[in-house]
């Protein structure tokens, strides 16, 4: 995923059976904080383009 531009620390996986809503309600929360942390992604941010 570096490759392309995307931080380690944006994509999570995880094995949470249909019947364990409360771990899968656990670990949303914890990757939307550990993403929100990390801030815009600076490699898809548009940026200014400065003309001469």
């Amino acid at each position: 995923m570096e490759y392309t531009g995307i931080e380690p620390g944006r994509l999570h996986f995880s094995w949470i059976s249909s019947a364990e809503s409360t771990k899968f309600v656990d670990v949303v929360n914890k990757v939307t904080e550990a993403v929100r942390k990390l801030g815009p992604n600076q490699n898809f941010v548009k940026k200014e383009l400065k003309v001469a």
